[in-house]
């Protein structure tokens, strides 16, 4: 009399879920890492009271700000426009300008790699949405 109610199927694994933690620990490094220029800034910058020092760390906090909204759809966007302006800052410090440049080039790297998860997970091919052989 027993009767055998087949197990409920577990909710497929969201891949995208593991590129926002990459996205907030990438922003958290970004963050780090402009503001550890901040003593390049105080040497050749002319000090950190000047206006690039405190752009150099409005954009670090901004950084570590923006990891809390990955989720969001402006995020992308507000993320390669910090990148630009740490680009922009070429005509005050080229230092900074550097680790924009590599960090946009990162960013971009990122951004295909989603991409290609987004392409993959529409046709069917990420290994998370195999069927297990039984």
């Amino acid at each position: 009399m027993s009767e055998e109610t087949p197990a409920p199927r577990p909710k497929p694994k969201d891949p995208m879920k593991g590129f926002r933690g990459v996205m907030s620990g990438m922003l958290i490094l970004e963050g780090i890492t402009v503001a550890l220029a901040l003593p390049v800034v105080n040497k050749l910058g002319g000090g950190i009271s000047t206006a690039t020092g405190w752009t150099v760390l409005a954009v670090a906090l901004l950084h570590v700000v923006l990891c809390g909204f990955v989720k969001r759809p402006w995020t992308v966007p507000v993320l390669l426009a910090l990148q630009v302006v740490l680009i922009v800052l070429v005509f005050w410090l080229p230092a900074i300008a550097v680790l924009g440049v590599i960090f946009l080039a990162v960013w971009l790297w990122l951004l295909w790699l989603r991409k290609d998860v987004a392409r993959r997970m529409a046709a069917g091919t990420l290994a998370s949405q195999q069927q297990p052989q039984a």
